[in-house]
């Protein structure tokens, strides 16, 4: 069975996506961005993608004890380290596989840093 979880985007259904689709106990979580942070600094925005993300993977029936990969797309490559500081706050002790690459540009010019997380949930 499959359940599409809107973060609320007015473009989810102009593009076609979801914030994040579960797929019987398997959850992906789109790329996302720090939508209300644009002014912060890259730890700020990386912490902002983060609530973003726990509220969709929640909404999902999952948490990120959950979650099995992660992919960081960074816009500059100086910040991987704070980047990384953060995502170990988070994913310290869970230790997904995790991917950090640099890009060009990101959707929104001002957005430094965008996420992707996929999930296994085990079933009790």
């Amino acid at each position: 069975m499959r359940t599409n979880i809107s973060g609320g985007s007015p473009y989810e259904p102009i593009i076609g996506f979801s914030r994040a689709v579960r797929v019987g106990n398997v959850v992906h979580v789109a790329g996302t961005g720090p939508v209300g942070a644009e002014d912060q600094d890259v730890t700020g925005q990386t912490q902002r993608i983060l609530a973003i993300a726990n509220k969709a993977l929640n909404e999902a029936g999952a948490s990120f004890e959950d979650v099995v990969r992660t992919r960081m797309y960074l816009t500059h490559a100086e910040d991987w380290e704070a980047v990384g500081k953060v995502h170990g706050e988070f994913f310290g002790t869970i230790r997904p596989a995790a991917t950090m690459v640099v890009v060009a540009t990101l959707l929104n010019p001002a957005w430094r840093i965008e996420m992707e997380f996929d999930a296994i949930v085990q079933e009790p």
